[in-house]
């Protein structure tokens, strides 16, 4: 009879499937476009729609020096490298889930004093006397899957391995673009500190004048006074600059994972840098299937939904099934005799039947995990869309911007130059050329502060499309 029942296990585990089919995926919002038609300023710049970001998306800035630092951030940040363990103990945790669902063979050893009690051989009179004893042998163990819970647990791991692997992507787009970011604010900052400080000499020439026209009578000290006003309020542009200018380098010696004592970035400017004729920009049914923070919530989702399954499964019996070959004596030397062999074969099943509603309350609670999961998911969608639409935008603005300053700037050089072949002439004095050099510095301040603008936006841009995944990390 018991060899009957056993007999029936393999038909049952043959005929069993799992009692949670997969979650069917989420639809993918449909959007043509990031923006409502006619709202986005056409940008100056070419732009290529649904073409994919180039691997390298900072060399767009055509910066040898960049690229250096790009490298050495890869290769030494520590943030990319805790990134980078946490996805390798994700794979473990997979490789442990599914080696449960495999037979559990072991070796095992027991040493013990036994000793039986008289009453234990009735009314005989008959006693024994305590003695030792050995066990020596392997036992194996199985749990079937029969509702595939096990098989979910094995999903919702590989799920978190994933995420941690769009992770490690989202960190290393973020340092990538951090990288460009804080190069571009060191440029910018040293070259308006340049520009800051070429006002500040027109500043202190023409004060000089002021003062000297002011000693001799031909000048008032109300004029004094004002360019002193002046250079005071210039200077106090300097401080903010050199303090922005001290911070990007030591978040640029941060990222490229060295001491901001021990280690000095390279000297570059805005010029060093170009900019990209054509700005790729992906389609929005693309960005969903490469932006790494997206892909992380759809992996959160399935991880979610692997949960439910394995909440459903914990509602139905499991059986375990055992087996052993033990060599028993009760001496050491004779525990590998022929006549001490022993064995046995079992097979439980357990079924929960009372358990205060725990079993159905944790399987509502991952129902609704997953659906939070799948409002996070589609939110994250949502933003991203928006993210690259505001990105969009301030390009376009910036253009307008930069064409602007270039613009005033350009007003200001010609400027200078009719004051200059006045002042040769003899019908301008030098007051009023030290004047329109001061005002072609500052109007080349400001250019310099809408091109960084721009080069900011552009590598928004790039970040907000995604990237690329990290090379070599599998």
């Amino acid at each position: 009879m018991k060899a009957k029942k056993l007999l029936l296990i393999p038909a049952l585990l043959a005929s069993a499937c799992s009692v949670a089919p997969p979650i069917k995926a989420p639809s993918i919002p449909d959007a043509a476009s990031y923006a409502a038609k006619g709202e986005l300023v056409p940008l100056n710049r070419k732009i290529a729609l649904g073409k994919q970001i180039m691997s390298d998306w900072w060399t767009f800035f055509a910066s040898q020096p960049l690229n250096d630092l790009i490298r050495m951030g890869v290769r030494n940040n520590y943030d990319l490298a805790a990134a980078r363990e946490t996805l390798a103990q994700a794979e473990e945790a997979v490789n442990a889930a599914g080696g449960a669902l495999l037979p559990q063979a072991s070796i095992g050893a027991l040493a013990g004093r036994q000793k039986y009690g008289a009453a234990l051989f009735g009314p005989a009179n008959f006693s024994i006397p305590p003695f030792s004893y050995y066990e020596a042998g392997p036992s194996v163990s199985w749990t079937p899957d029969i509702f595939g819970g096990g098989h979910r647990a094995v999903e919702r791991q590989r799920a978190l391995a994933e995420y941690q692997s769009h992770q490690l992507d989202a960190a290393y787009l973020a340092l990538t673009g951090n990288i460009v970011a804080a190069t571009l604010d060191m440029a910018s900052a040293a070259e308006e500190i340049a520009m800051v400080k070429r006002i500040l000499a027109e500043d202190s020439s023409t004060l000089e004048l002021v003062q000297a026209a002011y000693e001799i009578g031909t000048g008032s000290k109300t004029d004094v006074l004002s360019e002193q006003t002046r250079l005071i309020s210039d200077r106090a542009m300097l401080p903010p600059l050199e303090e922005r200018l001290a911070v990007s380098r030591h978040a640029l010696s941060i990222l490229v994972g060295k001491a901001p004592a021990n280690w000095v970035p390279p000297d570059l400017e805005l010029k060093d840098f170009a900019l990209p004729k054509t700005l790729p920009l992906s389609l929005p049914s693309d960005l969903v299937k490469r932006r790494p923070d997206i892909l992380a919530a759809r992996a959160n989702l399935d991880a979610a939904g692997a949960a439910v399954g394995m909440a459903e499964a914990n509602l139905y019996p499991g059986i375990t099934l055992t087996a052993n070959m033990m060599q028993e004596a009760l001496t050491p030397a004779g525990i590998f005799r022929s006549v001490s062999n022993a064995w046995s074969l079992a097979a439980g099943i357990s079924a929960p039947i009372f358990n205060g509603g725990t079993l159905a309350a944790e399987k509502r609670e991952a129902v609704h995990a997953y659906r939070a999961a799948l409002a996070q998911y589609r939110q994250t969608i949502l933003a991203s869309f928006g993210e690259v639409a505001d990105t969009l935008t301030s390009l376009a603005r910036d253009e307008e911007s930069v064409a602007m300053m270039q613009h005033a700037a350009d007003t200001a050089q010609s400027s200078l130059g009719l004051i200059l072949e006045s002042y040769r002439a003899g019908a301008s004095g030098l007051l009023q050329v030290q004047d329109a050099q001061r005002a072609w510095a500052s109007a080349q301040l400001e250019l310099v502060r809408a091109r960084h603008q721009r080069y900011r936006d552009c590598v928004r841009l790039f970040v907000a499309l995604g990237g690329s995944p990290l090379p070599g990390k599998t």
